[in-house]
């Protein structure tokens, strides 16, 4: 139960208003095991004027609902994905908004849409759940430990890998991570010869079993200030075979007839997005890969069209190690928070 009272009056309901010539001096808020203090007041008027600001907690459950409808922007397909109905959904969002006092989002038949207040939620309810989950991750997994060897394409999230392996380090000081990053066709030899315990690299690299983790357009790039326009042969800047991007980009180009000509042969992508930027050729990267300097060949090219790539985690299933299946969840979890 809770209560106001003031210096001169009887303790009284919290529902109860209080009036009076004479205003209260001091305004307690009580409940069974603490006693807040709020600002005195000194003018003569109607108590109630006096706002007593009371702590106001939000689920985890409610923003992981409203974070979902968000990203969604369907309260049908936001409970498919965190188990609850379209009703359960709508109950959840209509508390929150309470508890708030501020509509999260703007509903027609037709549409929804995030309200201004509902874009700030967003913002903090995004790092609310990452801490909590990443907290739940750090004191749930299982207590892993020793050396783990990781074979990575060295475009594999090039911007945020240092940050999430630093991350990773921070939150499992017992696991000890051996970076390898190469070119695919490097990596699975490794793999195979039990040399890396896991490996990040294109699907197409590996003829074995293994999970995708993401998928993105290929392109064809060109340097930012090269032309060739008027080429009749089309140069090209490749990996060595057999390079899966450079089986692509030369059948490609044999099935529509096109001369080209094989000018600068890398042994990285950072050596081929170099060899593009300076003007040697064209070339065939993830669109993850293209960086400054680097555009996309010119329509009028007329270039053959492109397939999908994806990046796969290769493991030996049959071998158990924790280290390894506790960095592959932490990867996962990040990469998810990406899309």
């Amino acid at each position: 139960m809770l209560f106001l009272a003031d210096s001169g009056s009887q303790n009284r309901d919290v529902n109860t208003p209080l009036y009076g010539q004479a205003c209260c001096h001091l305004i307690l808020l009580y409940d069974k095991a603490n006693i807040m203090q709020i600002n005195s007041c000194h003018t003569n008027h109607d108590c109630l004027s006096c706002i007593i600001m009371i702590n106001i907690d939000l689920d985890i459950d409610m923003l992981r609902c409203f974070s979902e409808v968000a990203k969604t922007g369907s309260f049908t397909k936001a409970g498919e994905n965190i188990g609850l109905t379209q009703s359960g959904v709508s109950v959840k969002i209509r508390r929150l908004e309470e508890r708030l006092s501020s509509q999260i989002f703007n509903r027609t038949s037709k549409s929804l849409s995030l309200t201004h207040e509902g874009e700030i939620l967003l913002d903090y309810a995004g790092r609310i759940l990452a801490v909590h989950d990443e907290a739940v991750s750090r004191l749930t997994q299982p207590k892993a430990s020793g050396e783990l060897r990781v074979g990575l394409i060295d475009y594999f999230l090039p911007e945020i890998l240092p940050v999430l392996l630093s991350k990773f380090r921070k939150q499992y000081p017992n696991i000890h991570l051996k970076i390898h990053t190469d070119i695919g066709i490097h990596l699975i030899p490794l793999f195979e010869k039990g040399e890396l315990d896991l490996v990040v690299a294109g699907k197409d690299s590996y003829h074995g079993k293994s999970r995708i983790l993401i998928q993105e357009p290929l392109v064809w790039v060109v340097g930012k200030d090269t032309d060739i326009s008027f080429q009749k042969t089309i140069p090209l800047v490749l990996l060595p075979q057999p390079c899966a991007f450079r089986k692509i980009a030369t059948d490609g180009l044999n099935h529509m007839k096109q001369k080209w000509d094989l000018q600068f042969t890398g042994t990285s992508i950072t050596s081929i997005q170099a060899a593009v930027q300076a003007g040697l050729g064209l070339s065939i990267l993830p669109q993850g890969a293209l960086k400054e300097g680097l555009k996309r060949a010119p329509v009028h090219l007329n270039l053959p069209e492109l397939p999908m790539y994806s990046i796969g985690l290769i493991i030996d299933e049959q071998k158990e190690n924790d280290a390894r299946d506790v960095f592959i969840s932490y990867l996962e979890a990040e990469i998810s928070t990406l899309k």
